[in-house]
């Protein structure tokens, strides 16, 4: 039986008669007693806070499933479990004093929670609690199986391991030795410009070559070529890749470092669109319509003039995954005009009132005098509208590279280090969006992880 599968036959059973049963019991008893909270009852009784779970309440648990667990890097669990100390930290931030229903969501004035659950020492940090059309998230979690009653509580099932703040030790650039060597996608370069930039300019003294070739490319080069130390890229890395990245002896890890929106563009001198939605971007983007009068009657019968990242772009992955489910062959054979140079693309879009393009939001903010963004079901690209998941075409963007290349080279791991202590105060300047808390917590989790003795 399938896990949600399982849990709706649990919630069908607590809702015609068996929830006085759960209420009799503690949380640490539920949990106990559902196959799919078994990694985190082991994690638990690992950490001595079983008891905490078995007494006076009442409190609520945002409970990870084993599949949660199951998706966080190996070595970093392993990093978590091995620290009693930090895995009581991580546990005890699923906790929350009071009864937390996902109903109550709807009439909390702040959508937070401040931490103050039994044994947590996490004063002043809080979960975000969010209502959207699919459910509830917690720090960007989503709420799988919500208010089960127990006798001291309440416990909700999430997909995520909820990492709290994790800081890093501070680097010195002046200390900092040695060449570092990055490669990938076009939409992540300027970020990671903008960190070099700034690192060089506190001291750092050697040399950070970042080349934008696009996402397909950085892999090939850091799984295939094994000849960078870093791989920037706008789309997660495939089974395929990691399969070529090992062959060679390197287990790539991932660096959440931000959430780009992906900008459909016009020229400045185009008056008549300002909004697409999904259909119309797919019967524009496959050719279906010739003319922009073919997508609306009201627009002018001129040819539509295509601009398109090339395929190596992390940016064209997305985007026809997104507009064609994964289906390159629309796209290929409307012939759009392809660059793996964004800059191309916005001087192409710019020369002409019927030309359309689409790339990085950065590039975007810094030719906005030049292009206008258009609407996607009529929802504009903003930090409001990206947090809220409100956008249709938001996407993460990430680093990666291996705790061996951290470990044989200190001057990465500083760089890395620097990367993720300061990127929120440099990616809105440069035209993005902040990673979610929970994502860049686990990035920097999975930085001390890789740099750890005995790794």
């Amino acid at each position: 039986m399938s896990r949600i599968l399982t849990l709706l036959v649990v919630v069908l059973l607590l809702t015609t008669g068996v929830s006085v049963m759960a209420q009799d019991q503690t949380i640490a008893e539920i949990a106990a007693g559902n196959p799919d909270f078994s990694t985190l009852v082991g994690a638990l009784d690992a950490a001595g806070l079983v008891d905490v779970l078995n007494g006076e309440g009442p409190f609520t648990v945002f409970a990870p499933t084993n599949e949660a667990f199951a998706a966080l890097p190996e070595a970093t669990l392993n990093y978590i479990t091995s620290d009693p100390e930090l895995l009581t930290r991580v546990l005890t931030y699923h906790v929350v004093s009071g009864e937390v229903m996902s109903a109550d969501v709807t009439t909390m004035a702040a959508p937070s929670m401040e931490m103050t659950a039994p044994g947590a020492d996490l004063i002043g940090s809080e979960l975000n609690v969010v209502l959207h059309d699919a459910g509830v998230q917690v720090n960007g979690a989503n709420v799988v199986m919500a208010d089960i009653d127990a006798s001291n509580g309440v416990i909700h099932a999430i997909d995520q391991v909820l990492i709290p703040p994790m800081e890093l030790s501070e680097v010195d650039p002046l200390s900092v030795t040695g060449d570092i060597i990055t490669a990938g996608s076009s939409t992540v370069f300027p970020l990671s410009e903008a960190v070099a930039e700034q690192f060089a300019a506190e001291g750092y003294s050697g040399s950070v070559t970042i080349d934008s070739i696009g996402t397909g490319a950085g892999f090939e080069r850091f799984c295939v070529a094994g000849e960078s130390d870093i791989s920037n890229a706008s789309a997660p890395i495939s089974e395929e890749q990691i399969a070529q990245c090992v062959s060679i002896n390197r287990l790539p890890i991932e660096f959440r470092v931000g959430t780009d929106a992906l900008a459909v563009v016009v020229s400045a001198e185009n008056d008549f669109v300002d909004s697409l939605t999904i259909e119309q971007l797919a019967a524009i983007y496959s050719g279906t319509a010739a003319t922009w009068a073919d997508v609306n009657p009201e627009w002018p019968a001129e040819a539509i003039q295509l601009f398109s990242p090339g395929t190596d772009s992390g940016t064209f992955t997305y985007f026809v995954e997104k507009i064609f489910d994964k289906d390159q062959e629309p796209i290929i054979a409307a012939n759009p005009q392809m660059s793996e140079d964004d800059n191309t693309l916005v001087q192409g879009v710019e020369g002409s009132p019927y030309a359309i393009g689409y790339f990085g939001y950065a590039y975007y903010q810094a030719n906005a005098d030049l292009l206008r963004a258009v609407g996607i079901e009529g929802v504009e690209a903003s930090a409001q509208s990206v947090d809220a998941g409100a956008y249709p075409l938001s996407r993460p963007l990430f680093i990666y590279s291996t705790a061996s290349i951290l470990q044989e080279k200190p001057q990465v791991a500083d760089f890395l280090n620097y990367y993720l202590t300061n990127v929120d105060d440099l990616i809105v300047p440069v035209g993005y969006f902040p990673a979610t808390e929970n994502s860049l917590n686990l990035a920097r989790l999975n930085l001390l992880a890789s740099t750890s003795a005995g790794m």
